[in-house]
């Protein structure tokens, strides 16, 4: 069976990034778009990436295009508003889908092992899973869980 590490994602610079370069680490996956109301979470993302990335915990940003066509830029325009918006230093990937037959393996993944309140399927951007350092999915939380209030769940793993 494949876990979190077995997958590869590209990042918006176009490289191949494989997920076992996380091994060991605390994740918070979030499928993100630059144009969704919940997009000021990108502050609160960053502000644990800060606190808590010295520790071995890091949030990995997946744009997605699927729920009101709110990310509907290009990789270029993502990392550039990323940057110059919120300061976004974790990684940030391409372009994914995040449900249907051409969802990335990685959220075909993480919706099994972890089914939100209504089912599996990703309901609107900002939906967060939590990886544990042995890299099992520990949580999923829903696009109207700020960041700032997971911090229990977080330091609970670290």
């Amino acid at each position: 069976m494949a876990g979190i590490y077995d997958f590869t994602a590209t990042s918006l610079a176009g490289d191949d990034v494989a997920l076992k370069r996380f091994e060991g680490q605390v994740l918070l996956i979030v499928n993100t778009a630059s144009a969704c109301g919940f997009t000021p979470q990108y502050r609160g993302l960053e502000a644990l990436q800060k606190e808590y990335g010295a520790r071995g915990f890091s949030v990995l940003g997946f744009p997605c295009n699927q729920f009101g066509s709110q990310e509907p830029g290009d990789e270029s325009q993502i990392a550039e508003f990323c940057a110059r918006n919120y300061a976004i230093s974790f990684p940030m990937f391409a372009k994914i889908n995040v449900n249907g037959s051409h969802a990335h393996p990685l959220y075909q993944y993480l919706r099994s092992e972890k089914s939100g309140l209504l089912g599996s399927s990703i309901k609107w951007n900002f939906t967060k899973f939590l990886v544990d350092r042995s890299g099992q999915v520990a949580g999923r939380f829903a696009p109207t869980a700020t960041p700032e209030g997971l911090k229990k769940e977080i330091e609970a793993l670290l």
